[in-house]
């Protein structure tokens, strides 16, 4: 059966994990005989991720991921290797145990109105998902929060569709919205964890379960920007 649609969308499985480096090291050298390297990766196979999450007043975002809620909707801005040319704006759904991803481009100077409340535009923005956070930002007061900083290694297996990202460095800018600063204060959340996140779609094969004995895999058990709040 094919995963169900959101908005056109297709919806994919997502299990997450927390790991000690030691247990990435050597998982990672596991995976590396089966599975491809992220071809846009660095020389040394990571690439650097920044991201700016949206919540209001009453932390809406983050108590729907801590309630479990199976219906959440969580908006943020990134940009990769700290190139501000290429900005994206992404929204990520749950729904079930589905999670689904929308994303467009932003430029730097739209995020800046953005960061300073001056919205009217997106009212009628040619972009959908611009408009959809339009109406989520008037009618629920949505934000750019808080920035998080982290490195990502990535491998790959065509059958399935799976993706393999290990998450390390997680830093967090407190309450500061300044995504395009490269000299944004940053602080370091638990610097001996790694986030194992597992994507794929209708089905995980069988030779990546048994390297990832991922039989006490939870589904969404861990956010980034969760833990990067519990710091402000």
């Amino acid at each position: 059966m094919k995963a169900l649609c959101l908005n056109g969308v297709q919806g994919r499985r997502e299990l997450k994990h927390e790991m000690t480096k030691m247990d990435c090291y050597l998982l990672r050298n596991k995976l590396k005989h089966y599975m491809e390297i992220d071809p846009h990766a660095k020389a040394n196979g990571t690439y650097s991720i920044r991201s700016v999450y949206f919540d209001n007043f009453d932390n809406k975002v983050m108590n729907q991921k801590k309630e479990g809620l199976f219906e959440r909707d969580k908006f943020r801005v990134r940009l990769y290797d700290n190139n501000t040319d290429f900005l994206n704006l992404e929204k990520k759904s749950k729904r079930n145990n589905l999670t689904y991803k929308q994303k467009c481009s932003i430029t730097a100077e739209e995020y800046e109105k953005i960061r300073f409340g001056d919205i009217a535009w997106m009212e009628n923005d040619a972009r959908p998902l611009m408009q959809d956070l339009y109406w989520q930002m008037a009618m629920f007061q949505l934000r750019p929060v808080t920035v998080v900083d982290y490195e990502r290694e990535v491998f790959i297996y065509k059958y399935g569709n799976v993706r393999v990202t290990f998450d390390s460095s997680i830093r967090t800018s407190l309450r500061n919205n300044d995504v395009l600063n490269p000299d944004i204060p940053m602080v370091d959340t638990e610097p001996d964890v790694v986030l194992l996140e597992v994507k794929y779609d209708e089905f995980l094969p069988n030779v990546i379960k048994q390297l990832l004995q991922v039989s006490d895999l939870r589904a969404g058990a861990y956010s980034k920007y969760q833990i990067s709040r519990m710091y402000g």
